[in-house]
């Protein structure tokens, strides 16, 4: 980078004070209309540019230091998947998130970006923005952007947010670590949030290519995006993996990802796992949950469960967690200067529930050393 690139890479990064600047990107007049209010009155940000497509995005962030971009992918001129990398070379450090319909087609491209360097997606609701269907949309978008402002103050070398993030000074956790287990896995169980497809692909990238256990994932993310996640997944890592159906039997080496918008959980016995798939009630308000996911791991595999938590905001699994390592389970957790966000993996290590707190790399080798245990 020249020095005058460096330059205004460093003006834009400086985190300054008060709320995240935020840039909207989509065709719609109403759409950035009620996106600013929605972000402003509940002061996840400041709404400081809005752009009707990708070229006017791009030509905006000359003039603009944005800590958050809300994009949309269907736009005329240049669209949204086409400015995504535009975006990012324009202003290092920026946080871009997605908003797609919760098409098939939508969530395909989505999960494109995420693989081209998108840190998060939100699923646009159908319609009815103003009334009943865009209340959760308001509050997930409000939240989004909060944290995402936060990574984006981040300065090079310092340590991912906690969700909430602490106050300046606050000392790095030191609870206690957990005693890991001495039995060899028979089941990997892990929950992920912000940052999680590309924690996930980079994982899967790294664990031996044969693992000869099953291996089940919550990621928080809107229904129909989990079936292209485990599509892209099979054909990134070259193993299968697929969305989970109720009553869908676990097979040893098989990647099952809970379905957006409904909880997974297991049933049975250790021999003869299958898939408990469920609309039940919210926790943490998310759905799926990694709780229900971990809690039942911990009830059939005990011991032999291996439990990850990778990046997320919130604590969501904290609870499924804290029953799996009782349990007798193993659980790792990514450390937080790997992490997007250190929400979800922050919670466990501070209640000193994590055996292992490592890198993301680390964690397929861990993985490995646990898997080539005798059995």
């Amino acid at each position: 980078m020249s020095a005058t690139g460096l330059a205004r890479s460093q003006r834009f990064r400086d985190p300054g004070d008060g709320p995240a600047r935020v840039m909207l990107v989509d065709d719609s007049s109403v759409s950035r209309a009620l996106m600013t209010r929605w972000i402003e009155e509940g002061g996840a940000g400041q709404v400081v540019a809005t752009a009707s497509n990708g070229r006017a995005a791009v030509e905006a962030l000359a003039s603009h230091r944005v800590d958050v971009v809300v994009l949309d992918i269907e736009m005329p001129e240049v669209d949204g998947l086409t400015a995504l990398p535009r975006l990012l070379a324009a202003q290092p450090g920026v946080q871009v998130l997605m908003a797609s319909s919760l098409s098939q087609s939508g969530a395909a491209v989505t999960v494109r970006a995420l693989r081209l360097g998108a840190a998060d997606a939100i699923g646009k609701p159908r319609a009815g923005w103003a009334i009943g269907s865009g209340a959760d949309f308001r509050s997930e978008l409000a939240a989004k952007v909060r944290t995402l402002g936060a990574v984006a103050r981040r300065l090079p070398g310092q340590p991912a947010p906690e969700e909430p993030v602490p106050p300046p000074g606050t000392p790095e956790p030191t609870a206690a670590r957990a005693a890991p287990s001495a039995q060899r896995p028979r089941a990997i169980v892990l929950g992920a949030s912000t940052g999680g497809p590309n924690a996930l692909f980079r994982l899967m990238e790294l664990l031996p290519a044969t693992v000869d256990v099953p291996l089940f994932i919550t990621q928080h993310m809107p229904p129909t995006f989990t079936a292209i996640l485990a599509e892209h997944l099979a054909r990134h890592a070259g193993r299968p993996a697929v969305e989970a159906t109720d009553g869908m039997p676990a097979v040893a080496g098989q990647v099952y990802i809970a379905p957006g918008g409904r909880h997974m959980s297991l049933g049975g016995r250790p021999d003869r796992v299958r898939l408990v798939v469920s609309d039940e009630e919210p926790e943490n308000f998310c759905r799926p949950s990694v709780n229900p996911l971990m809690r039942s791991a911990a009830s059939i595999y005990g011991a032999g469960a291996l439990g990850i938590m990778l990046t997320g905001m919130g604590s969501d699994g904290l609870d499924g967690a804290r029953e799996l390592v009782r349990a007798g389970g193993t659980l790792l957790a990514q450390d937080r200067t790997t992490s997007v966000v250190w929400g979800m993996p922050g919670a466990v290590v501070r209640a000193g529930l994590a055996a292992e707190v490592l890198p993301l790399d680390d964690i397929a080798a861990s993985v490995a050393r646990q898997l080539g245990r005798p059995r």
